[in-house]
């Protein structure tokens, strides 16, 4: 089993850490100067400058189809250069992207929403999570009833990433209250925002913050509707599938860099005459940090490759979400108490990672309902132990 990237997975990783390394991580101190100041730590046009200069460094539409742009990489380079974006606590990605279930939008559609996507002149979010619908998401109330030739959205959603930038929402709507979302009753809207909705910003203990939507009486015509009616719930466990081996490959990036910091401090801090490295309690810090980083790594990779031989992909993918998360937050509390009160402070990226990877065991699918995928699959028989498709 050869478990080495390919020559040229290596080049690309390798071109993607130059980038991050000599255009990304230079912001870093004025990012957090900035937030220390309770100011945005990088401007919206900030982030597009350096998307515009990756992309003339050949980075552009990571998953994107050549025939919009994009590069089309295998899922196991995009991990690759997830984890190497990870590395940065600038939140930097690289341009020329949009949601994947946007790509089933019609000529027209495309023309509207996917294109301008792509090129960085539209920004979209994806709305389905509601107050009463996080995990239980077929339980989603915001209703969409028909007027004529048109649609009219009633209700909220919660907790939208990106809900307080973008001009456009991909809404997952009940269009059919008695078949329920899960069988056919939700159907997926393109809502601009000039169509109505309004977006209140939610303060979290990370950085940033989601966003609350609110829909009163807002009209959509038929158009805009995305996909076939009735296949909302489909296209939204599309969309949430696509995360989960991106999130944990961007936590490896994260507890590289932490445990680096760690390992750097250690040999360097000095007590009782001697540095803090030479104490076995540190030591096993280390090596428990290191060992959990090495085997998300492989479950990740793991995961990525299934998607690349079009095998389901959803058993490896939650198995590797539930273990990177969780492997991300105890390196970077590890990391925290190596560096003592230091750590603590703002002065080091260390506590704004702790707060930022802590989303990482909620978002996308909780620990809770990764858990019940892999025993769900196991108990059902729908995969065979060792991650062997039934």
């Amino acid at each position: 089993m050869d478990f080495a990237p390919t020559d040229e997975e290596r080049a690309v990783r390798d071109t993607a850490r130059d980038f991050v390394t000599r255009e990304v991580m230079p912001l870093e101190q004025e990012l957090l100067r900035r937030e220390r100041a309770h100011r945005p730590g990088i401007e919206r046009s900030e982030l597009r400058e350096l998307q515009l200069r990756a992309r003339r460094f050949g980075f552009w539409g990571l998953a994107t189809p050549q025939e919009y742009g994009g590069m089309d990489l295998p899922a196991v380079t995009q991990s690759l250069i997830w984890t190497e974006l990870g590395r940065s606590f600038v939140p930097f990605r690289f341009g020329g992207e949009a949601d994947n279930i946007l790509f089933r939008a019609d000529e027209e559609q495309q023309r509207e929403y996917l294109l301008p996507t792509i090129e960085g002149e539209r920004i979209s979010c994806f709305a389905l999570t509601e107050p009463g619908a996080g995990s239980d998401a077929a339980n989603i109330r915001l209703t969409a009833r028909p007027d004529g030739a048109d649609w009219i959205l009633n209700g909220e959603k919660t907790f939208i990433t990106g809900g307080n930038d973008a001009d456009f929402a991909i809404v997952i709507a009940v269009t059919d209250r008695e078949r329920g979302a899960r069988h056919g009753g939700a159907t997926a809207f393109l809502v601009d925002r000039s169509m109505g909705w309004r977006s209140e910003f939610i303060p979290t203990m990370g950085e940033g913050g989601p966003a609350a939507l609110v829909f009163d009486d807002v009209r959509v015509p038929g158009r805009n509707i995305l996909g076939e009616p009735g296949q909302g719930f489909t296209l939204a466990m599309e969309w949430i599938g696509k995360g989960r081996y991106t999130i944990p490959s961007h936590a490896v990036g994260i507890a590289e860099r932490a445990l680096r910091m760690a390992i750097d401090h250690a040999n360097t801090r000095h007590t009782f005459g001697r540095p803090i490295a030479e104490n076995q309690a540190i030591q096993w810090m280390i090596a428990d940090s290191e060992t959990e980083l090495e085997a998300a790594r492989w479950l990740i990779l793991r995961a990525a490759w299934t998607v690349d031989q079009g095998l389901d992909p959803r058993h490896a993918s939650s198995m590797a979400k539930l273990y990177g998360a969780g492997m991300v937050n105890r390196v970077v509390d590890r990391v925290l108490q190596i560096h003592g009160g230091m750590g603590y402070t703002r002065e080091l990226p260390i506590e704004r990672w702790y707060r930022q990877v802590r989303l990482y065991r909620i978002f996308e699918g909780t620990d809770e309902m990764q858990r019940l995928i892999i025993a769900r699959d196991l108990l059902r028989g729908y995969t065979r132990l060792g991650g062997h498709l039934a």
